[in-house]
């Protein structure tokens, strides 16, 4: 006959041991400590020619740094496909662009779309970044902890 109170024992034990582990590989993980805070992450998709569009993206992003604070959120906004046009130097929202980079806004434009909408770097607002793959960008943020948002 198996004694209950020593099967108890040792699941209490196998449990503590588990949670213990637990805990240990959130910490390492880089869970936040005590008085610190990680930035909030977020990574916005504009991929449509429309300007109504680009302004709600634009509207968002200076929404979430309004609500969160500039200090404490990263904000990225990708632009590839039909989007990608309301990035050049000379479109209807440029200004726009422009002011939302100025409060902190990482804008980017996606090379593959440009070479095949025949843009080059030159046509494009001044101070924007590149990365070869709009869409690719978007997966390796995600995996990074970004939020996602498409408006």
């Amino acid at each position: 006959m198996i004694d209950n109170r020593i099967g108890r024992r040792s699941f209490t034990a196998i449990a503590l041991l588990g949670f213990a582990g637990l805990a240990k590989g959130v910490m390492a993980q880089g869970a936040a400590k005590p008085g610190t805070q990680q930035k909030q992450k977020v990574i916005f998709q504009v991929s449509d020619a429309d300007p109504k569009k680009w302004s709600l993206a634009l509207n968002n992003a200076a929404n979430v740094q309004e609500d969160l604070g500039k200090q404490n959120v990263v904000i990225e906004l990708v632009a590839y496909g039909p989007g990608i046009g309301m990035l050049k130097a000379d479109a209807e929202i440029a200004n726009r662009v422009l002011d939302a980079m100025a409060s902190g806004v990482e804008v980017v434009a996606c090379e593959n779309t440009m070479t095949n909408m025949h843009l080059t770097r030159d046509d494009m607002i001044s101070k924007i970044s590149f990365v070869k793959a709009g869409v690719v960008q978007i997966m390796k943020r995600q995996q990074e902890g970004y939020a996602y948002i498409r408006p």
